[in-house]
């Protein structure tokens, strides 16, 4: 989720109080720089995704004291200013994608004036450094087909069902990390960054955002069990791996009964490729088969005569 600088404006009384209670010292007018931001908004962004008007109310209080940085490198040397206050708001007139009354979330930051802020400012007031993304937590994205959470249902952000465009309501946000001044917002890590919770999280959940490459913050108790999940995911790949190493022994070794012309190499070198279904289809016929090409006889049974009646009475006791 991106937004953007919107404008440069003078500081009021109360916005001084505000600086001065994260400042060490009293500082003066002259000696910070303010300007206002949008955060986010309830539009729908480059990635499908999208804000409720509830969310933005939510954020507006959980953004307040947050830095801001550069790309989102979460570092104390990237820190380069700081959220005093936010509000929803609505622009007279506009609509977002949906048609709904657009909302923005507008913040006021601020940043000291000096040497080494001095080029950003310049780049600010010129509207070079214009771009910003937010990095936050959210419980839950809803697809907007279907309702359900978007990592258990079949809909595909982005994708149009019966006319109607799926993408992710972004929804219930309980943690704001930071905003982020950034060159090409669209990039995946300029979005929004979602947490997952010790209650609600499932580990397939977060595997299924890493492998969408989609940034991901877990708290201890999530990277607890994700170690946890891990750790049974290679026991299972370790019983799996036994289980293939009998199939394809069985495999082997009826298959030199029934087809003795194939060399093994050859044979190890076919099943390399075969999945646990095609190993255990071919394990079933090809023992079929060479129990029928041997097949167990009783050690005392004699054939019946040609009359039907049974020779084997005298191994009777």
């Amino acid at each position: 989720m991106y937004g953007h600088v919107i404008k440069n404006a003078d500081i009021t009384d109360d916005e001084m109080k505000l600086i001065n209670t994260y400042s060490r010292r009293e500082l003066k007018r002259e000696e910070v720089y303010i300007f206002s931001v949008v955060l986010c908004d309830n539009d729908i962004d480059r990635d499908y995704e999208r804000f409720t008007v509830e969310s933005l109310e939510k954020l507006s209080t959980l953004f307040i004291g947050k830095t801001g940085i550069f790309d989102h490198n979460p570092t104390a040397e990237k820190q380069t200013a700081r959220i005093i206050s936010t509000s929803v708001e609505s622009v007279e007139g506009r609509k977002n994608a949906l048609g709904d009354d657009y909302f923005r979330l507008v913040a006021r930051a601020y940043m000291p004036v000096c040497e080494r802020n001095s080029d950003l400012i310049l780049a600010l007031d010129s509207g070079i450094v214009r771009e910003v993304s937010v990095g936050c937590a959210v419980e839950k994205t809803l697809c907007s087909i279907c309702g359900e959470e978007l990592s258990h249902c079949s809909h595909v952000k982005g994708e149009t069902y019966g006319g109607k465009l799926c993408y992710g309501e972004l929804c219930d946000p309980f943690d704001a990390y930071e905003f982020s001044f950034v060159a090409v917002p669209a990039q995946k890590e300029a979005g929004v960054i979602k947490t997952f919770n010790g209650k609600e999280s499932k580990m397939t959940d977060i595997l299924k955002s890493i492998e969408n490459s989609e940034a991901v913050t877990l708290n201890k108790s999530d990277s607890k069990k994700l170690a946890e999940y891990i750790e049974s995911l290679r026991k299972q790949a370790a019983d799996g791996a036994y289980y293939r190493g009998v199939l394809v022994s069985d495999v082997l070794r009826y298959s030199g009964i029934v087809q003795p012309e194939i060399s093994r190499a050859s044979m190890e070198k076919a099943v390399k490729s075969l999945s646990l279904e095609e190993l255990k289809e071919f394990r079933d016929a090809y023992k079929k088969r060479a129990q029928s090409k041997y097949e167990v006889v009783p050690q005392l049974y004699r054939e019946q005569t040609t009359t039907g009646s049974n020779t084997n009475t005298e191994f009777k006791i």
